[in-house]
Formats: C-alpha cells, sequence, structure tokens
C-alpha cells in the first residue's frame, strides 16, 4: 500500500481489502443479524392516535383533551339508511311507525354489543318518540310531534325525514377491550348485514380507514414497487445477478430497522408507513451506481480488480450522500410533532443500515460464484451516454442563457409560493371510489355531514335562569351560521344542540323549576345532561356539526366565526373538537417543516464543504437541489394544488434524496481532475460517465414510485408522483445547471488568477 497517499484514501485501500478478504465471513453475520431481526420486526405495530400528530403542548390538543375528560369524548360513529314505506304511506309518516322504531331500537341493540362501544350512550328514535314514562297522548300532540322533529332533525332523522340514523359512541380508545379498528369493523359487518342499505360514517372512521389504507398500501405498494426495479434492473443490465443485489441491500436493511425499533418500544406513524419506499430509494441508488461502474470496470479488468478500483472510487462519495440523506431526515428530528420525530429517527437509522448493507452484501454478492455476466454495454447505455454528452455541449455552450432561463422559471415558480393553499378536507385523502367517500356523501346530503364539534365555556355549579338566558342567547347566534351562509363563503354549521333544547321542551307546568326538568331529564335521558353539562368542574357546551367536504379556507373560516360568536356572551369559550383537530392537521405538520428544512440545507452545505475541501462547491451545489423544491411548492401553487399530509415533510426529504446526485458529480469531476484532464473535459466526462449512473439509477426509481399513484390513500399516491417530480427535477439540475455553474467558478478563478 502506498503510505504516500491522503488518509481518507489510505482507509478506503484498507477497508476495501478488508471486505474483500473477509466477504464470506461478513456475509454469514449479515444473515445471522437478519433471521434474528424477524422475529422482532413482525411485533412493530402502527400508532393509529390522530392526537400524536400534534405537540403535547399544542392548545388544540390541550383543549380537545380537556373536553374529553369533560365529558367522556365526541367519537361517534354514524348508521344510517332508509326504511321503505309501505305502499300508500309517506315515507315522514313510516319514519316514526311502532315498526320502524322497535326494528330501530333492535338494531341499535344489536350495534351497542360491540366491544369498544358506551351502549348506554346509545342514541335512536325510539328514545326520542317512545320514552319511557311518558303518556301516548301527549306525545301525539302535534306541538309535541313538531318539537321532537326539532331537536332530532341532522341528527336522528334526515332534513326530509326520511332517513333515520343510530349514532355510536366510541369508548376511548384506552379504555376499550378490543382495537378500534377491530371495533369498526365489526359494526360495518353489522350494517352490511342489515336491510335496507345501511352506511356508516363518521370522523373515527375516517380515521382508521386512513391508517388501514396506509398499511395496507403500505405492504402492497412495497411489493409492486421492489417487482417493477427489479425488472427495470434485469432490463437494463441484463443480469440476474445486478436484479438481486438491489433487494439483498433493501430488505435486510429493513428487517433490521423494523427489528430495533420493535425493541426499543417505538412504533410506526401514518407518515412512517413511506419507511419502505424511502429505504428502497436509498438501496436501489446506491446499488445502481456500483452496478455502473462495475460494468465499465469490467470491460478492462477482472472481477475481483474491477471490485477493487470501483469500491475504491465511489467509497468516499457513497458514504457522504449517506450521510446527507441521513441528515435530511435527522433534521425532523426538530419536530414537536412525536410520529414526525420518529419517522426522522427510523430513517436516519435505516439511511445508516443501508450502508452497513452494502458492506456486508455487496463484495460476497458480487463476488461469489464463477459465473460472471456478460460485461459488455448495451446499445441503449451507448446511445445515452452519447445524449449526455450532446446534452452538456449544448448547455454549456449556452451557459448564461441557461442559467438565465432557470433563474427565471425559479422566479416563477417563487410567485407561485404565495398561492398555496392548504387542504383541511379530510375526505380528500380518499379516492372518490372509496367506501367512506360513498358513505360521507350520503350524511352530506341527508343530514348535514358528520363533521362533529363543540363550543364549551365556564358554568356555575347551580344554574339559574340568567345563565341559561346566556345559552339561549349563544345557541341562537350560532343559528345564524346555520342560515346565513354568506358569512363563511358557502358553508354553514348545519346542527346546533344546546342543553336549553331539551331543558325547554320539557313542559313548566308539570316541572316549574329548574331542578325538577333536570330531574325529569336525567331520568328520561341519563346521558344527555352528562354529555352537555358537567356541574363538578362547572363547564358546559354545545355541540356543533359542519360538513366535511367543504374547501379548506371555508372550514378555517367557520371556526373562527363560531370562536367569534361564541365569545361575545362567553369570553373565555373554547372552540375544539376532532374536527377542529383535523382540520389543522397540516397546519400542525407544517409549522415546524421550516426550522428542518432550514437545519436540513446548513447541514448539508457543511457535509459537501467537508467531502470536497472547497465551500464554493458546496454552496453551487445547494441551488440544483434546492430549486427542484421550489418549482414543485410554487408549480402546486400556480395548478391550485393542496398541501396535504403526504406532501407536508416534501422539502426536508426532497433536499436529502436530491443531494446524492450532486455529491456523485462532484466526485467523478474531481476524480477526473486528479487525472490530469482540464476543467472543462473532466465535468464533459463526469457528465457522461457519472451522469449515465445518474439517469439509469433516478430512471428506476421514478418508475418504482410511479407505483404508489395506485394507492387508495391520496396523500401516499401525491408523495410518490412529487418525489418523482423531484428528483428528476433535481436530476435535471445537477446535468443542466451543475455543470454550467461549475465552469462559470473556473472562469472567475481564472480571472483571479489572472489579475
Amino acid at each position: 500500500m502506498k503510505t504516500d497517499l491522503p488518509l481518507a484514501d489510505r482507509g478506503v485501500a484498507w477497508l476495501t481489502d478488508f471486505v474483500i478478504r473477509q466477504r464470506l465471513v461478513l456475509l454469514g453475520l449479515a444473515l445471522i443479524a437478519t433471521v434474528l431481526s424477524y422475529w422482532p420486526a413482525q411485533k412493530l405495530t402502527l400508532d393509529e392516535a390522530i392526537e400524536s400528530f400534534f405537540s403535547p403542548t399544542d392548545p388544540l390538543l390541550k383543549e380537545y383533551q380537556s373536553s374529553k375528560s369533560l365529558f367522556g369524548g365526541d367519537e361517534f360513529v354514524l348508521i344510517a339508511y332508509s326504511p321503505i314505506p309501505p305502499a300508500g304511506q309517506s315515507a315522514s309518516a313510516h319514519l316514526t311507525s311502532s315498526s320502524v322504531l322497535h326494528e330501530t331500537e333492535q338494531f341499535a341493540s344489536r350495534l351497542g354489543l360491540v366491544p369498544g362501544v358506551r351502549a348506554s350512550s346509545t342514541l335512536h328514535l325510539k328514545q326520542v318518540f317512545r320514552p319511557r314514562g311518558v303518556p301516548s297522548f301527549f306525545l301525539r300532540l302535534p306541538t309535541v310531534q313538531e318539537g321532537l322533529h326539532d331537536q332530532i332533525d341532522g341528527i336522528l332523522a334526515s332534513q326530509d325525514r326520511q332517513t333515520l340514523a343510530i349514532v355510536l359512541r366510541l369508548l376511548p380508545v384506552d379504555k376499550s377491550p378490543i382495537p378500534r379498528r377491530e371495533t369498526i369493523n365489526r359494526l360495518r359487518a353489522l350494517a352490511a348485514q342489515h336491510q335496507p342499505r345501511t352506511y356508516v360514517a363518521g370522523e373515527p372512521v375516517q380515521v382508521q380507514d386512513m391508517f388501514l389504507y396506509v398499511e395496507q398500501d403500505s405492504l402492497l405498494l412495497g411489493i409492486t414497487s421492489t417487482a417493477l426495479l427489479m425488472l427495470v434492473i434485469a432490463l437494463m443490465f441484463r443480469s440476474l445477478r445486478w436484479m438481486i443485489l438491489p433487494l439483498l441491500v433493501v430488505q435486510p436493511t429493513l428487517l433490521w430497522t423494523k427489528g430495533l425499533l420493535a425493541m426499543t418500544g417505538l412504533r410506526l406513524s401514518m407518515v412512517s408507513s413511506m419507511l419502505t419506499s424511502l429505504t428502497t430509494i436509498i438501496g436501489v441508488a446506491t446499488v445502481m451506481h456500483i452496478a455502473v461502474e462495475f460494468r465499465e470496470a469490467r470491460l478492462h479488468r477482472s472481477r475481483i480488480d474491477a471490485f477493487r478500483d470501483v469500491f475504491r472510487k465511489l467509497a468516499i462519495p457513497i458514504f457522504w450522500t449517506i450521510v446527507t440523506t441521513a441528515i435530511g431526515f435527522g433534521s425532523l428530528l426538530t419536530s414537536s410533532i412525536t410520529p414526525v420525530r420518529s419517522f426522522g429517527l427510523m430513517m436516519l437509522l435505516s439511511t445508516l443500515l443501508v450502508l452497513v448493507a452494502c458492506l456486508v452484501f455487496l463484495p460476497a454478492g458480487v463476488l461469489l460464484g464463477s459465473r460472471d455476466s456478460d460485461p459488455q454495454l448495451g446499445q441503449s447505455e451507448v446511445r445515452l451516454t452519447r445524449g449526455l454528452e450532446w446534452l452538456f455541449d449544448s448547455v454549456t455552450s449556452r451557459r448564461r442563457m441557461t442559467i438565465a432561463v432557470l433563474m427565471f422559471v425559479s422566479g416563477i415558480a417563487a410567485i407561485g409560493v404565495k398561492y398555496v393553499r392548504i387542504e383541511t378536507d379530510f375526505s380528500q385523502n380518499f379516492r372518490k371510489s372509496s367506501p367512506i367517500i360513498e358513505s360521507l356523501d350520503f350524511f352530506e346530503s341527508h343530514f348535514g355531514g358528520v363533521g362533529t364539534w363543540e363550543v364549551n365555556f365556564a358554568a356555575p355549579a347551580v344554574l339559574d335562569e340568567p345563565f341559561l338566558d346566556r345559552v339561549r342567547q349563544l345557541a341562537k347566534d350560532l343559528r345564524q351560521l346555520e342560515v346565513d351562509s354568506q358569512l363563511v363563503e358557502g358553508g354553514g354549521l348545519t346542527k346546533v344542540v344546546a342543553f336549553t333544547d331539551t331543558l325547554d321542551f320539557i313542559p313548566r307546568i308539570y316541572a316549574p323549576t329548574i331542578a325538577e326538568r333536570r330531574a325529569i331529564l336525567r331520568d328520561k335521558q341519563p346521558e344527555h345532561e352528562l354529555s352537555l353539562y358537567n356541574a363538578s368542574h362547572g363547564r358546559m357546551r354545545l355541540l356543533l356539526r359542519a360538513r366535511e367536504r367543504q374547501p379548506a379556507e371555508v372550514k378555517l373560516e367557520l371556526i373562527r366565526r363560531v370562536e367569534e360568536v361564541s365569545r361575545r356572551s362567553f369570553p373565555e369559550a373554547r372552540v375544539t373538537g376532532l374536527y377542529v383537530l383535523l382540520a389543522n392537521l397540516i397546519q400542525s405538520l407544517l409549522r415546524d417543516q421550516l426550522t428542518s428544512f432550514g437545519l436540513s440545507l446548513v447541514l448539508v452545505v457543511v457535509c459537501v464543504w467537508v467531502a470536497f475541501r472547497r465551500l464554493s462547491w458546496a454552496v453551487i451545489a445547494m441551488f440544483p437541489n434546492v430549486l427542484p423544491t421550489l418549482w414543485l411548492i410554487g408549480g402546486m401553487g400556480w395548478l391550485g394544488m393542496p398541501i396535504n399530509i403526504g406532501t407536508a415533510m416534501i422539502a426536508s426529504v426532497s433536499l436529502g434524496l436530491t443531494i446524492d446526485s450532486s455529491i456523485h458529480y462532484l466526485a467523478g469531476y474531481r476524480f477526473a481532475i486528479r487525472a490530469g484532464k482540464p476543467h472543462r473535459e473532466a465535468l464533459r466526462e463526469s457528465s457522461t460517465h457519472i451522469g449515465r449512473a445518474l439517469v439509469l439509477s433516478n430512471l428506476a426509481l421514478v418508475l418504482g414510485f410511479s407505483v404508489l399513484s395506485l394507492s387508495n390513500f391520496l396523500p401516499l399516491a401525491y408523495f410518490g408522483i412529487l418525489v418523482s417530480f423531484t428528483m428528476v427535477s433535481g436530476l435535471l439540475g445537477n446535468l443542466v445547471l451543475l455543470p454550467s455553474m461549475m465552469l462559470g467558478l473556473d472562469e472567475i478563478q481564472s480571472d483571479s488568477a489572472t489579475v
């Protein structure tokens, strides 16, 4: 070994010889570690709590948790259907007939027996129209009938009084004897057996469907995208060995990561469902670079010598691409959102384990066996090299124009950023053909939506008429948001439920005092007061309902107006509920992404600076990798595409992925310079030689990620499409903008040296 080599090169040379000599030992240890990781990896579970997407100190979350402890929570599942009336009878009259009320009670009883349902809180029509202990002649009075209908309209009966609903309240997740998903599955199974057709909806159902689709799609799309990647690699290289090697790196990495996560007690979240896809990106990209270099080296060298040369050449750039990718994910650890932090940690771990997997699997995988693949390059690779040569000559001969055009496009994108909007309509996360959207549409058209929330305020331990008058006035003011929809530009409340509504319905001739009316109410509807008034803690609330399927700005404006109106009567009123949490979910994710992106940017610049000892190179390398994010976000603004769960972290993630191309490009350029080639010729060789590996790896990955567009959970589909866009844009930036700027840097340095 030459002692005059730099320390880093001497270390790489020693490591190269070590992994070649010990390749079988390393392979055996890696296989043992993979087998041992299998069982703990199977125990890794998915955290399905939507509350985990908010910081523990977030006021929205605190108010929501406070309301759950005071009033028992409002995680409602709604079951609705339209009874078929006999010939000649109106649907409205049939809805309250004895037969329908009896059948509804029986169906509600069966639903209430499902574990995880608070049976005592179930609401159905018979409780209202046939309450025990109330004289039947009194219930048949027209004014009483109309009053009862006013109370149930939009809750237990549709506005046209042709469809009925059963309202089920779920037990808190920590008190349910079975998982929430199993509870909803059993409710759906009972609903599927019921005739006529029954629809199941509610915000807990949306949340569970979201996690279900994420879990299903993560597995299915992971397998599909991996198979497609292997097919693409097989067509490119026509080699079974190079088709298997990416699998040998990616799959053990996933098992190691999941096994370590399970042993440390961490759980997967909706965000971390992208673990498989992103690990596949990193692993396949790394192996593709080695494959391209190795196949070219085999044209002139033996297999072991070719591998030794490629390993020594790529070890340092691969190390820095892994480090910068890990930094991109590691920056998410600054987030205040628990799932985002856990996602950052698991991707940081997974990225570093890709490097370990390459060290222990590739030497044996490449050198094992006597049979070798054909070392000749295919015609497609030859044509690709010629195309890259033409591209380099074209853009560098018009370098100033190229840079000016890209800067102009970036300026247009920057203007589009201000038009970006946030998607708060949670239903937009599902395809229109999914069962949850079908049910939501049914409830939107018949019951005014399923968005349940509240406004709560301080209340005295002993209720009096002046206080109840304030409650009545607040209910009246909020009902103006039902009829005066112009206040919120086309959307409004569809139902307001106040404690005074039912209290006032009890005739004062029978119960003159508030205490007497409350006693009757507690006897007839035991859960009603408990769900609206907590005397021991001095809080009361009004329940609200709104349409879930509304534009983002309408929902947020409606929430703001409800808060404004409520604080006129009760200055310290709080607006909360699952509806409010879901409306602010993306904002919660976005709130600290700017910090994460800024930290990632600074650390990546430092890494590239340390790797190449050139600050100017580090700064220049940022342009082709930051601009694609700007183009993406600005383009979304111009096209009117809202930011959803899948795109909220795209800026932080994309920088760590696209910088890899810049590092490989600059490493190839430095290698050519050290070989004695002139500046322009070194850039040209890097654009064609390294560029071929960049094009092939990005092509394979984009095709693999295109499978994500088939996901039932639209944010995952958008993520796949937008990551593909970012990677293609980053590739073009590194093949067009980077060489142009490097040529400009050489001219500046030459002019300075001349002066």
